[in-house]
């Protein structure tokens, strides 16, 4: 049914970086579902730890942590015949961004699909219910094209289907308003880095016609952290290459994620331990 919520984490040199924001942002999302997580956020990060640590893994590693509301009596969508507690998932793999990317571009389609409103399926919600996504996906794949670019219920743009997206022009970064899409964790560290090296950052409407004319492109994402874009809708982006935006941006969040997962490794999660009963222990 879509029942459920989801984190996409990284483990980069034994820390995963922004631990703290993502269980908070999965704790938001799991009041929001009425979804009692069972535990703390400590114990759930113990978990984490626990599993990469039984896998022998330190580096290279995406995390993918699902909760879902747990086991029915019957196959039906009211949470009243849930039994139990909700099912926890904790995916590690092997898994690095494909290099060859950074210097051919991704290159995006803009899809009939839109991000909807808060009143149809509140896209703030990071749930399992990601069909328009998919759908999004799909038609972006059958033009051709990596990642689809969809639009918000006015035309505006929002975000891809499975990354954020910003343009650059005449030295400032613009992304959406955030209004329809999840408040990244990576967006918004981009957002935050901009405004802590002077770089002219905003969160506002803006055409897919101003994306054409965008001096740069890219998308941010857990996985991946920064990627330019170089193509949207057969369009070339810029000079097609990587700019010096992209560049700068990219060597200051490999700063900020070397220094943060120093600060959540498994000492730092350890120390805490069940620091909380209502499950609101702050990892930072």
């Amino acid at each position: 049914m879509g029942d459920g919520i989801w984190e996409g984490l990284r483990l980069h040199k034994g820390g995963i970086p922004f631990l703290d924001r993502h269980l908070r942002r999965l704790w938001e999302g799991a009041k929001a579902l009425d979804l009692d997580m069972g535990l703390t956020q400590a114990a759930l990060g113990e978990r984490l730890f626990h599993t990469i640590s039984a896998n022998h893994m330190e580096d290279d590693v995406h995390i993918r942590l699902m909760v879902s509301r747990g086991i029915k009596a019957t196959p039906y969508q009211d949470p009243a015949v849930t039994v139990g507690g909700p099912t926890i998932v904790i995916i590690p793999e092997y898994k690095v961004p494909d290099p060859a990317l950074n210097d051919r571009g991704v290159r995006l389609y803009t899809v009939y699909v839109r991000r909807g409103c808060a009143d149809v399926q509140d896209p703030r919600i990071n749930s399992h219910s990601k069909l328009n996504c998919i759908f999004g996906c799909i038609q972006a794949a059958k033009a051709g094209a990596d990642e689809a670019l969809m639009l918000d219920p006015h035309g505006h743009v929002a975000t891809c289907n499975s990354t954020h997206f910003f343009i650059v022009r005449e030295g400032e970064v613009w992304t959406s308003s955030g209004d329809y899409c999840l408040d990244g964790i990576t967006r918004r560290n981009i957002i935050n880095l901009c405004k802590a090296n002077g770089i002219p950052v905003f969160e506002k409407n803006f055409s897919v016609m101003q994306t054409y004319g965008a001096d740069e492109a890219f998308m941010t994402g857990t996985f991946a952290g920064v990627t330019p874009v170089f193509d949207i809708d057969g369009r070339q982006v810029g000079n097609g290459r990587r700019g010096p935006m992209v560049d700068r941006l990219q060597s200051i969040y490999r700063d900020l994620i070397s220094a943060e997962s120093a600060r959540r490794n498994r000492a730092a999660i350890t120390q805490l331990g069940d620091s909380s009963d209502n499950g609101n222990a702050d990892l930072s």
